[in-house]
């Protein structure tokens, strides 16, 4: 399960066996929400949300936080699906402290 991100509390990661489409969980605390990264021409025209089987899902203010860091960090999520998943290399945490406006 790697980490990906870190974000003020938020924990950026994906499970060891995931399936397209790219998609990246996201915990803050004890709950957690998923978050589909919807792609045409290589960029991100939609970002679609799911629950998580079991878990309390993220406040709609948390579910925008997350929203803004994807739109921005989008192409660095993509980069660590494709060496985790079809590289099979590690990836590293990246611990962002700046805040997105």
């Amino acid at each position: 399960m790697p980490k990906i991100f870190e974000y003020f509390g938020f924990i950026f990661f994906f499970y060891s066996n995931e399936h397209e489409p790219i998609h990246v969980h996201v915990l803050h605390g004890s709950k957690e929400s998923v978050f589909e990264l919807i792609m045409m021409n290589g960029e991100l025209t939609d970002i679609r949300i799911r629950e998580k089987n079991g878990a309390e899902s993220l406040s709609d203010k948390e579910k925008r936080t997350v929203e803004m860091f994807i739109r921005k960090y989008y192409k660095n999520i993509i980069d660590k699906w494709i060496k985790f998943f079809v590289l099979k290399q590690a990836v590293r945490c990246t611990n962002i402290k700046n805040k997105i406006l």
